[in-house]
């Protein structure tokens, strides 16, 4: 299920059931829980966390800690498309900060955002994605984009961007 709109316990009750009716005799099960709900919504809604765990008997604070520990959960809604730009010193020596801000600017997206508004985009940034001899390195949608530049990434997103409908539009 993709994500659409504000997350509500409501709207998602047969599919909390469902997540609960599986797990309800499981000890130990926090990370696999935890997927299951990132990929049932797309992401790990604090509601969602905060239900499972009054049924569960799991403390929230512990969901919250381990989906905070582990780079694979998200807290938030991510895009469709997903752009990864290395920022670990051979990328940062060859131009990472420039890719980035030039993909935030196309992106339209503000100081502290990472996520489009329509959910079409989310751009983050790691430290190191270990293919140096790459460097700059951008991951989009999975695939690898080495010895990257601002307007290499912009040819390859700008029609991405098209497809959504003018996400370029700041």
């Amino acid at each position: 299920m993709e994500p659409t709109g504000v997350f509500s316990v409501e709207s998602a009750g047969s599919q909390l059931d469902a997540l609960h009716e599986k797990f309800r005799n499981q000890k130990g099960a926090t990370i696999a829980i935890l997927q299951e709900v990132q990929e049932t919504f797309g992401y790990v809604p604090m509601e969602a966390i905060g239900w499972l765990s009054d049924r569960l008997e799991i403390p929230e604070c512990h969901f919250f800690g381990v989906a905070t520990f582990y780079s694979q959960f998200h807290m938030k809604p991510r895009g469709k498309n997903v752009i990864t730009a290395c920022t670990g010193t051979a990328c940062h020596v060859k131009g990472s900060d420039k890719i980035v801000t030039a993909i935030r600017r196309e992106l339209g997206l503000g100081e502290g955002e990472d996520t489009t508004q329509d959910l079409e985009f989310t751009l983050e940034t790691l430290n190191c994605v270990g293919a140096c001899s790459l460097a700059p390195v951008v991951i989009i949608n999975k695939k690898y984009h080495g010895t990257s530049s601002s307007d290499k990434i912009l040819k390859v997103l700008k029609p991405m961007m098209k497809k959504c409908g003018g996400c370029d539009e700041p």
